[in-house]
């Protein structure tokens, strides 16, 4: 059974089946796509979020220095691109990550990554369906037509969010309040959220919260997508020329107002300032590996697949770092943590008409990256279906718009329902998770066939450094930095020192009673910040500084569980760092002892680095829907298997 489970596709077999095409349905995929349409889905991806979003709060955390983190973020999906590129060469078909693992370690392998790649794009548009919403409904809002009497198009709070996110909302802003903040203090999140749970029609006592606009441009997306990928491609350039147009107006416009002075200092907050934006900053990027699944639909997939991967990325990255420039020129970068920070940055210059044409911009792009996702993820599940893994009506091909036309329809209904419910952070860090296992199985599957004689290998090949001395010797200055320069918090990870909590964590944490002395032990304090009679106990906090905060927590007479982070509850968080480090001594053991390809251990080590910074309950979440997968595969496709059905020979 073990030899069943990893039996592998060959190379020369998939090649006759593409050749031949799949013809089970009596048709195949319309080839249509060239460099530049390739360039441009690559664009149309990446370029969303990350500029019209979560640049904000990575240029709030680590200033102008935020430059190096999507340098950083670039050359580690880069190195990561290599790798796909090589497998777009040698295997030119849909399927992405799905069907080079098929090829590289077989199929059990294979059809994890298949079901993690479904959990990607499933939890990535969901994410976009979100986030397009938020500034489909910002840009009603600021409609404003005198001589129709419009000012501002309001959508209810609750038809505008998740469920779970206006429950929360609400409780987050109780407790605030009962530790003496008003309402009209309140962050702006908290504030809608709340309103959205208070103002909400309710069914019995259930209350209805859900995301309709979300709702209706995945109908709409997912209508495109049916229709033809000419159609969607045609789409797509118009919607990467309107967003490259308003980028270029915001640098052409923006570097006249920027202040070199904004610039000092560079990196205000070091090092760990730059680097806690890793999550928002890669989850810009992760839209590159979409172009992977066209392959079909290219007219010359070997040569136009790696060089539309690596133009998308050259070309984001320059915008993506030109930009953090202007907008940290143009205002201190402390002012930034917003949710549109290239809108907010020229209505701070009174230049409301460049923030009115972003904000309309910003709805087109998001759309984009809607719309390549949702492209991404039918042509896997069409894929997995036509290797037997899923149904056959997954591989069907519309006779007349030669899309996967069943495939499209179930994955509008599987991203269209989670969406109008699910929380936007939860979705990010799980897209991000499940993104970062295939590029780093990926990384993995190019290292495994780099010494095989046998393969056919394409016309692209990554290129070969060998990392013998390399790895091993950045490994051990990695080490020396982190017990000098670092010697505290390397001590601190190594024997679980206990933390104390960030103190809004603290304070809603407190029962009534504790809440009580706490103001108390305020009121008594010898560091006056807040002197109002009803006082703050978050703000006051807040506005302690580090050692104050410390001395503070150590002299409350509260428990100590609910001040410090100890133990196992501390523990578990660093459980996927210690992986990451024991699964670098391994990579450090096989670049000694099989001299191994430098550029795809780099994207394997800095991917699976990114993915152990997001966290124990995203491992958690993932590792459940790996199970879910695996008891789909052993009931379904384990026994529907087309490999397992007649023997294959192997690569």
């Amino acid at each position: 059974m073990f030899e069943k489970l990893f039996r592998k596709k060959s190379i020369t077999k998939i090649l006759e089946d593409a050749e031949k095409g799949y013809g089970e349905h009596g048709t195949s995929l319309h080839k249509t796509l060239g460099v530049r349409d390739l360039t441009a889905f690559g664009i149309a991806a990446i370029i969303g979020a990350g500029i019209f979003s979560t640049i904000g709060k990575a240029s709030a955390d680590g200033g102008p220095a935020v430059i190096f983190l999507f340098i950083f973020t670039a050359i580690a999906c880069s190195f990561a691109a290599f790798a796909y590129a090589e497998f777009a060469s040698m295997v030119p078909v849909s399927g992405s990550a799905y069907t080079y693992s098929y090829v590289a370690f077989g199929e059990l392998v294979a059809w994890i990554i298949g079901w993690s790649l479904i959990m990607e794009y499933s939890i990535g548009n969901i994410t976009v369906a979100i986030s397009w919403s938020d500034y489909f409904t910002g840009l009603l809002s600021s409609i404003n037509i005198p001589a129709l009497g419009i000012k501002g198009i309001h959508v209810p709070d609750w038809a505008t969010m998740d469920y779970l996110s206006a429950y929360n909302g609400h409780k987050h802003a109780e407790a605030l309040v009962n530790a003496g903040k008003s309402f009209a203090n309140l962050d702006d999140a908290t504030r809608i959220a709340n309103n959205a749970w208070i103002t909400a029609p309710k069914i019995g006592g259930f209350h209805i919260v859900a995301d309709l606009p979300a709702l209706a441009i995945i109908i709409f997306i997912t209508w495109l997508i049916y229709r033809g990928m000419k159609e969607s491609r045609n789409a797509s350039n118009a919607m990467v020329v309107v967003k490259l147009a308003v980028i270029l107006l915001v640098l052409a416009v923006g570097i006249f107002y920027v202040d070199t002075a904004n610039w000092n200092p560079f990196a205000p907050n070091g090092v760990s300032g730059v680097l806690k934006g890793v999550s928002a900053v890669f989850f810009a990027y992760i839209g590159f590996d979409a172009i992977s699944t066209t392959a079909e639909e290219c007219k010359n997939p070997q040569r136009d697949l790696p060089r539309g991967m690596m133009w998308a990325i050259i070309i984001c990255t320059i915008l993506y770092v030109a930009i953090a420039l202007v907008l940290t020129g143009i205002v201190n970068y402390s002012l930034l943590a917003v949710g549109d920070p290239l809108a907010f940055v020229f209505d701070h210059i009174n230049l409301k008409l460049m923030s009115g044409i972003i904000a309309v911009s910003a709805v087109f792009a998001m759309a984009s990256v809607l719309l390549v996702f949702q492209m991404g993820q039918p042509r896997i599940w069409m894929s997995m279906s036509r290797d037997g893994l899923l149904p056959k009506s997954f591989s069907k091909i519309h006779p007349k718009y030669q899309t996967p036309s069943f495939a499209t329809i179930v994955v509008g209904f599987v991203v269209a329902i989670p969406s109008l419910f699910m929380n936007l952070t939860i979705v990010t860090d799980l897209c991000s998770i499940g993104t970062l296992f295939a590029f780093v199985l990926v990384c993995a599957g190019v290292l495994v066939l780099q010494n095989k004689p046998n393969i056919q290998r394409g016309k692209f090949k990554t290129p070969y450094v060998n990392s013998k001395y390399i790895v091993p010797i950045v490994f051990i200055g990695m080490l020396i930095v982190g017990f000098t320069e670092y010697k505290k918090e390397t001590n601190a990870f190594i024997f679980n020192t206990p933390r104390v909590y960030e103190p809004v964590h603290f304070i809603t944490s407190l029962n009534a009673s504790e809440l009580e002395l706490v103001k108390g032990e305020i009121k008594n304090s010898s560091v006056k910040i807040n002197t109002a009679e009803n006082q703050d106990a978050a703000a006051y906090l807040n506005d302690l500084s580090e050692d104050q905060y410390q001395s503070f927590m150590d002299q409350s007479t509260v428990s100590i569980e609910k001040k410090y982070e100890s133990g196992w509850g501390l523990f578990k968080h660093k459980i996927p760092m210690w992986i990451f480090l024991i699964i670098c001594l391994v990579i450090i053991y096989y670049c000694i002892t099989k001299n191994l390809s430098l550029i795809p251990v780099l994207g394997l080590i800095s991917c699976l680095y990114m993915m152990c910074e997001l966290g124990i309950s995203n491992w958690i979440g993932f590792g459940i829907w790996l199970i879910i997968g695996l008891v789909v595969y052993f009931l379904y496709g384990y026994r529907h298997s087309k490999l397992g059905k007649q023997p294959v020979p192997s690569v």
